[in-house]
C-alpha cells in the first residue's frame, strides 16, 4: 500500500525486453536507504517488486499484463519516474490509499497556468471515468491528486508548486500518456452495491449505515 506522496525522482537506467514483459533498472538514491529484495516500490504508480539492487539502482520485473495496462511500453532509457516506498506502519498518511495496481492510461490534453498552480486536463476511457468523482482522489503516475472537474471523457487536476518540483508530472508533454489508478474505495463501493437498483430500499440504507 502507498500514499501517492512521491519520495524521489529516479531515472530509467536500463530496459530489457523479455517477450511481452520487461526488466527495468532504475537509478535512484533516497529510497535505497533501507531497501531489501522483495520490497515494493511504486514506480510511476506501478507497484514493482525489487529483484536486485546496488549503491545507486534497483531492478524489477514487469509482467506482460502490467506492461499492457500501463505506460511502461512507452518508457525510454533516461526517462524520469516517480518513486515511493511502501507505507510503513506508524508513518503519516499524507495522500490517500494507493494500491499500485494501474487501472489504465490517460492522455494529457492541455496544461494551463492558473495563478501559482497549473491545471492539467486528462482524457481517458469511460471505464476509468466511471470511478472519477469531482473533489475525489485519483493517482496519476503515482501521485495522489484531487479531481478539480470532469466531463464524460476528460477530467482535470490542479498541480501546486510543491508537486511540480517534487514529481515528473509537469515535465510531460501534451499528447503523452500517464498511468491512472482510480480511488480503490469507489471500486469497493461498486462491488458491494446490489446490481438491481430496485433493491436499494430504506431498510437496505439503514442496514448499511446510510441512515
Amino acid at each position: 500500500m502507498f500514499t501517492g506522496i512521491v519520495e524521489e525522482i529516479g531515472f530509467i537506467k536500463k530496459i530489457d525486453r523479455k517477450g511481452q514483459g520487461l526488466q527495468l533498472m532504475i537509478s535512484c538514491h533516497r529510497i535505497l536507504d533501507d531497501i531489501k529484495i522483495g520490497d515494493s516500490i511504486s514506480t510511476n504508480g506501478v507497484c514493482l517488486t525489487v529483484t536486485s539492487f546496488g549503491g545507486d539502482y534497483y531492478t524489477a520485473d514487469v509482467m506482460p499484463e502490467t506492461a499492457k495496462l500501463s505506460t511502461f511500453n512507452y518508457l525510454k532509457t533516461g526517462e524520469s519516474v516517480n518513486l515511493e516506498r511502501a507505507l510503513a506502519l506508524g508513518n503519516r498518511f499524507g495522500g490517500h490509499m494507493v494500491s499500485g495496481h494501474i487501472d489504465g492510461i490517460g492522455e494529457i490534453i492541455r496544461k494551463v497556468k492558473d495563478s501559482n498552480a497549473t491545471r492539467l486536463l486528462i482524457r481517458c476511457s469511460e471505464e476509468l471515468l466511471r470511478y472519477v468523482v469531482k473533489k475525489g482522489s485519483i493517482t496519476l503516475d503515482g501521485i495522489s491528486l484531487t479531481v478539480a472537474s470532469l466531463t464524460n471523457c476528460e477530467f482535470e487536476v490542479s498541480i501546486i508548486p510543491q508537486t511540480k518540483e517534487e514529481t515528473t508530472l509537469l515535465s510531460k508533454a501534451i499528447g503523452q500518456y500517464i498511468n491512472i489508478e482510480n480511488d480503490i474505495v469507489a471500486k469497493y463501493i461498486e462491488k458491494f452495491m446490489p446490481t438491481n437498483k430496485n433493491t436499494i430500499t430504506t431498510d437496505f440504507l439503514k442496514k448499511n449505515g446510510f441512515m
